[in-house]
Formats: structure tokens, sequence, C-alpha cells
């Protein structure tokens, strides 16, 4: 069964940083592209970066030069690293696969306030 864990969220103050983590499960993992989506309250769900097979990645333009995607093959992981957040960045964090997202998760809260 296809299983997505994410942690690393909190509350963080303007111009901090956080570093996401999501484990998945009960699939191809290195056979596919994964990503970071977001929910804020009262939205619609967002794509924010997908990492590629090939390690190319690619961000939604609010993310872009503050937001990093890696990924580890061999431990089934996506990483987000988050620098410069914003107050807008506050939203529940998930990832799933590129492509026909399915089974999600229970997400990461982050929230960045004074």
């Amino acid at each position: 069964q296809v299983h997505f864990v994410e942690s690393g969220g909190g509350l963080v103050q303007p111009g901090g940083s956080l570093r996401l983590s999501c484990t998945a499960s009960g699939f191809s993992f290195g056979s596919s592209a994964m990503s970071w989506y977001r929910q804020a309250s009262g939205a619609e769900r967002e794509l924010v970066a997908t990492i590629y097979t090939g390690l190319s990645a690619g961000y939604g333009d609010s993310v872009k030069g503050r937001f990093t995607i890696s990924r580890d093959n061999d431990k089934n992981t996506v990483v987000l690293q988050m620098n410069n957040l914003k107050p807008e960045d506050t939203a529940v964090y998930f990832c799933n696969t590129r492509y026909r997202p399915g089974n999600w998760g229970q997400g990461t809260q982050v929230t960045v306030s004074l």
C-alpha cells in the first residue's frame, strides 16, 4: 500500500528556515518523480516542487530561489529545504508522486509568523 509520512514542520519567524522530510513506501520510489505540495487554510492544494528521477528539479514561482528539493533513493525519502520563509508559506505540506498522486499522508504543518 502506498504510504507517505511527512515530518519537520513547525512554527518559524519570517526569514527563518525549516527542513521537511518525507518517507515513502509501497511503490517504486526510485522510478517515480516526487513532489511536495501544500494546502493553506481555505485554499486548493498546490504543487510546490518536483524532483525527477534524473535529479532535475522544478519549483513553483512563489518558492523559486528559496526552496530546494532533494531525494535519497536508498532511503525512499524526499526532503524540502525551505529558506527565507514568508507568512504566505504557511500551510500543511504533503509529499506524493508528481503524476497520479493519491493516498495522501497527514502532512506537516508549517506556520510562519512573528
